[in-house]
């Protein structure tokens, strides 16, 4: 249990810290509410109100902006802990972190394919 104190005193006060500015944010914080502020905002899009019967669609390059970021920062998040302990993992990891890369390739060519990599 002594490896683990470290651990769960840093998740307390991580925890407290959290609780501590949402509380206090609240009670100091201004409440000038008007309408603008309490509708729904999508992306930048003006929405219809739920009265009208319209749905409203949202353009693919909001979720394809979403998708490269998942892409990248999974690869990341999977890539560097590989990077570190490589010596250790043999051939195993390297097969390993080859079909990962595979997967991220294809999620990459999808992306790539969608046009979500041009700047328009």
């Amino acid at each position: 249990m002594n490896a683990y104190g470290p651990i769960l005193v840093l998740g307390a006060i991580a925890l407290a810290f959290a609780l501590v500015s949402v509380v206090l944010a609240s009670v100091v914080g201004p409440r000038r509410y008007n309408r603008a502020k309490l509708e729904a905002y999508e992306c930048g899009i003006e929405t219809l109100p739920p009265s009208a019967g319209l749905v409203q669609r949202f353009p693919v390059k909001y979720y394809l902006t979403a998708m490269l970021f998942i892409i990248f920062d999974i690869e990341i998040v999977f890539l560097y802990p590989w990077a570190v302990a490589s010596d250790s993992l043999g051939w195993f990891g390297l097969l390993a972190v080859a079909l990962f890369i595979v997967n991220v390739s294809v999620a990459y060519a999808y992306e790539w394919r969608r046009g979500g990599l041009r700047w328009d």
